[in-house]
């Protein structure tokens, strides 16, 4: 999205902030924890992967929002994916 009017940006980053700050107290729960028992192993693969293409999405539309939401989101998922990864392999 090229050159959104100022109250589309806003509207964006207010969208992408709610739904961006709503994941972060369960994933700082989940990693201060580190108990993942309860988590999907195949649910985050997909969550993450289509975090990855609203990120490029995102970065091929130019849309700040989007880029900035997956971001974040990407980094705590992937953290959690990887805590439940290695929790699932025999011995982990």
């Amino acid at each position: 999205m090229s050159d959104p009017s100022p109250v589309l940006a806003l509207i964006g980053y207010g969208a992408a902030t709610l739904t961006t700050v709503s994941f972060v107290p369960q994933a700082l729960k989940t990693l201060r924890s580190g108990d993942t028992r309860g988590i999907s192993l195949r649910m985050y693969l997909l969550f993450c992967s289509g975090i990855v293409l609203w990120g490029l999405y995102g970065l091929l539309t130019r849309d700040g929002p989007l880029i900035a939401a997956n971001a974040v989101t990407l980094v705590l998922s992937g953290l959690i994916l990887e805590r439940t990864w290695r929790a699932r392999r025999p011995g982990g």
